[in-house]
């Protein structure tokens, strides 16, 4: 398994660039994952089904399964938020394993960014970074910028700068 961090500002499109690297990645023949990381409550479950009743009952795991997928939610009930080496630990092996977010972590990631947005770049600030997804030339930038439109591009950089998961995993 190797592992790439995909960080950037939020409205930067981040999501969307995953969500188009995953069939270039795939039709290679690569078996993808992708870890999400969220600043703010989110819930996959819904009032009135039974999971969230067995959730909001105060158990601390719910697994649902059915014959087209399964889910496991541990609700963390003021513990500690795991670590993302410890949550890359847990998923089931594949080729890649994408990581949204997480941009201040010390591990090997893109840029993702959009003009438009008017943030920044973080590669001056951020170690790690090893190349910039962006809309716009980058001429200050002493690592590859690749135009967010040249997907395969990007998969390209993505599967030569991606990092063992022992890496990562490491304390």
């Amino acid at each position: 398994m190797r592992v790439i961090g995909i960080s950037g500002w939020s409205g930067a499109g981040k999501t969307t660039l995953i969500k188009r690297l995953i069939p270039e990645l795939t039709a290679r023949g690569l078996k993808v994952s992708t870890v999400k990381h969220a600043h703010h409550k989110f819930d996959v479950d819904h009032p009135g089904k039974d999971s969230h009743e067995h959730r909001t009952a105060g158990a601390t795991e719910v697994l649902v399964i059915s014959d087209t997928r399964w889910a496991l939610m541990h609700e963390l009930r003021g513990n500690e938020t795991p670590s993302l080496q410890y949550v890359l630990k847990l998923l089931a092996p594949v080729d890649l394993v994408l990581v949204e977010g997480f941009k201040e972590k010390e591990r090997t990631k893109i840029e993702v960014h959009r003009s438009d947005n008017g943030k920044p770049f973080l590669f001056p600030e951020i170690d790690n970074i090893c190349a910039v997804i962006s809309d716009i030339p980058v001429p200050q930038a002493s690592i590859p910028v690749i135009n967010r439109e040249d997907i395969a591009a990007v998969a390209d950089a993505i599967l030569t700068h991606a990092e063992p998961l022992e890496r990562w995993i490491a304390e």
